[in-house]
């Protein structure tokens, strides 16, 4: 299946919120020590968007026509937009009652396997973080997805699994590659 013009168009859009959601920026003006960190990120950003594209492929991504032509100036004005909305969501999702027990079960977890001393205080805020971060690159691609789609069910099929599961690891790594980079990075 060919993916229509839209379709397409909201696989850019979502490369670039990408940035906005984690960074607030593109990933090419945030500061870092490593550029390898910058460089992995992009790679993994690029297999996400792929990984996106079979998915848009399989749910028969169906998103409003578009009346007008979308320049590169209007294409970043969209990702800037996507993003804020993705983190006003995910900042709701965060803090709500969920949310707050999955941040401390992943808390209870990293602390039953570390036996050394640890800042506990680092290690809730990157929790923290990691979880917005999840929940944010979810609400931008897959809330979307779903209000977009004509077939979203095809998730539950068994390709369907293998999409969500890749997508989740994917998700995942580039979370990891942000937090690499903000870690490391010169302006915080």
């Amino acid at each position: 299946m060919k993916l229509k013009k839209e379709s397409k168009i909201r696989v850019l859009e979502n490369f670039y919120s990408l940035d906005y959601v984690l960074f607030g920026k593109p990933a090419s003006k945030v500061d870092t020590c490593c550029p390898v960190f910058v460089e992995e990120y992009i790679s993994v950003k690029g297999a996400l968007m792929s990984l996106v594209i079979e998915m848009y492929k399989l749910v028969k991504h169906s998103p409003t026509p578009l009346t007008e032509k979308v320049e590169s100036k209007m294409l970043l004005k969209m990702a800037r937009e996507s993003a804020t909305i993705a983190r006003k969501n995910c900042k709701k999702l965060v803090t709500s009652e969920k949310g707050r027990l999955d941040v401390k079960q992943d808390l209870r977890e990293s602390l039953s396997k570390t036996k050394k001393n640890l800042n506990i205080e680092k290690l809730v805020q990157e929790k923290i973080r990691t979880k917005a971060f999840s929940l944010a690159v979810d609400n931008l691609i897959i809330g979307r997805a779903i209000t977009e789609s004509k077939k979203f069910n095809k998730l539950n099929t068994w390709n369907g699994r293998i999409v969500e599961d890749a997508y989740k690891i994917l998700r995942d790594n580039l979370v990891e590659c942000a937090m690499n980079i903000i870690e490391n990075g010169t302006d915080e």
